[in-house]
């Protein structure tokens, strides 16, 4: 009989012992996060060892799910008492193991709820916004404050610090006082980061408390980038690094009747990318990007991101997003080398293979003659001439397509005025023989000038010279020039002379100089 009972009552104790194997994270909590989450703990007189320990239970089933370590959560644990205690900071533990056997270890501190002191360390040693280096810089902080709501003290302003520092405030309260404070210092929205329940009932808010910490401290561990009409770059966290294993990538389109949004990604429940428009790729666990190709235009797609590794569970990572528009030629329409009675018109992008011909029709405004230009399929630009200047165009591009559809773009096009090739020539006298010449021109399109003086006196034989000059001069002084000698400045073009201008030189002394007498 003895035996029975012995039998008995070890069947009884195994039954009753905590399993030593953790429950299943629920699902969109494994990978899911990214920030730092401190939790501040009432442990004073106030607080029984029953409740304590209720407490650190909750504590424990609360955190089970997370995924721990640098690129992921970190937790920490700050006992508020006469003198509050810091039990193990975001460095701690980055192992599910290390974390609840922490938790499992902690005793009460009794004594007065010092819950101002225990913010002060908060603020000034764990939560401070200096205190996440590198990567973790810019993550979101969260505070969760455990306490049974029996005299927390003058705790509305050190927590107006931390939120003013950016760190998001939830409680939990066992007691039913202080109500008005207690909502005071949370974060909004009040309903979803105030609970209020009873010690024995802590588990029924589990899911909630998590989920708002979720909703704070979610990574975006999936994006999509680089989205054109054909092609997209899908971007992830590498979360295998390290560990043996691949990255599965499914993606094709949505199937109708179903919606996407541009870019949006997420954990959980993936959107199914089963079926044979779906296209398979893996990459090994070092991966962080992949190109998705052959997509096709302004459609909405679905990708999803499966990391696979016997060392650990994650979850199906997904993102949706629309390729964009086909891009038909002309898109773009660009003028260039204005001339008087020219311009160069240039059109793009160049679709060889979608565009047949591309015909350009041109016109005075507002009601000159129609003119229009036929050219290739390769062409991305012609030279439209014989053009009115200082007239504004109206052309069109309009792209042929294979397909027999036509694309057309317009502009307005000005030609310049005309500038004269010479003008404003003036002579300054220089001595009694000599004259500095110069004159204002148009470079564009001369070959330089042509200088010719003579004197005016029919007397003096054989006093008509001249001198080129290089399309940049616009300025020279002649010496030894005859009384009242006429200078003439002409511009010279490719295949001739243009009209020029002439002054009369009159110097102070006459013909003497010269050893003439009239």
């Amino acid at each position: 009989m003895e035996s029975h009972m012995s039998v008995l009552w070890m069947l009884l104790c195994l039954l009753l012992r905590p399993s030593s194997t953790q429950n299943p994270a629920p699902e969109g909590v494994l990978n899911c996060c990214e920030g730092d989450v401190l939790f501040l703990l009432d442990s004073s007189g106030s607080v029984s060892s029953y409740e304590h320990s209720r407490m650190l239970a909750f504590l424990s089933e609360l955190l089970l799910p997370f995924s721990l370590g640098e690129d992921q959560v970190r937790m920490g644990l700050l006992q508020v008492g006469t003198k509050p205690r810091l039990e193990f900071g975001f460095d701690s533990h980055t192992t599910q193991s290390g974390l609840q056997g922490a938790l499992k270890n902690t005793k009460p501190l009794r004594g007065d709820t010092n819950t101002v002191e225990a913010l002060r360390i908060a603020k000034d040693r764990v939560l401070r916004p200096g205190a996440a280096d590198g990567a973790r810089a810019g993550l979101p902080r969260v505070l969760v404050w455990l306490t049974d709501g029996v005299k927390p003290g003058d705790v509305v302003g050190p927590m107006a610090e931390l939120r003013d520092q950016g760190v998001a405030v939830l409680v939990v309260s066992t007691g039913h006082g202080n109500y008005l404070v207690l909502r005071e210092v949370v974060t909004p929205p009040v309903e979803e980061h105030l609970y209020f329940v009873d010690i024995d009932d802590l588990s029924i808010i589990t899911e909630d408390l998590r989920n708002a910490i979720i909703e704070i401290i979610r990574a975006e561990r999936i994006s999509v980038r680089d989205v054109s009409t054909n092609t997209a770059t899908l971007q992830w966290r590498p979360v295998l690094s390290g560990l043996t294993g691949f990255y599965e990538i499914r993606f094709g389109p949505v199937p109708t009747g179903g919606t996407g949004a541009g870019g949006t990604g997420g954990t959980g429940t993936s959107p199914s990318t089963g079926g044979s428009q779906y296209q398979r790729i893996t990459q090994n666990a070092d991966s962080s990007t992949t190109r998705l190709t052959g997509l096709k235009p302004d459609t909405t797609y679905t990708a999803t991101l499966t990391p696979e590794s016997n060392e650990q569970s994650f979850n199906t990572l997904y993102a949706t997003f629309t390729t964009k528009p086909e891009l038909l030629s002309p898109a773009t329409v660009t003028i260039s080398d204005s001339g008087p009675t020219s311009v160069r018109v240039s059109w793009g992008p160049v679709q060889p293979d979608k565009v047949t011909s591309y015909y350009i029709e041109y016109s005075a405004l507002p009601r000159g003659k129609l003119n229009a230009v036929t050219v290739g399929r390769t062409q991305n630009s012609t030279l439209l001439r014989d053009l009115q200047p200082d007239t504004t165009y109206l052309v069109t591009i309009t792209a042929r397509h294979a397909t027999g559809k036509e694309k057309a773009m317009s502009v307005k096009v000005c030609t310049e005025e005309v500038t004269p090739a010479l003008a404003d020539l003036q002579l300054t006298t220089v001595g009694s023989d000599s004259v500095q010449v110069d004159w204002k021109g148009s470079v564009a399109g001369l070959r330089g000038y042509w200088l010719t003086w003579e004197g005016q006196q029919n007397s003096i034989p054989d006093q008509r010279s001249s001198l080129y000059l290089p399309p940049d001069s616009l300025s020279t002084r002649l010496s030894h020039i005859p009384p009242s000698a006429r200078v003439c400045v002409s511009p010279i073009y490719r295949t001739a002379r243009g009209e020029g201008l002439c002054c009369t030189a009159q110097f102070h002394s006459d013909a003497l100089a010269y050893g003439y007498q009239s």
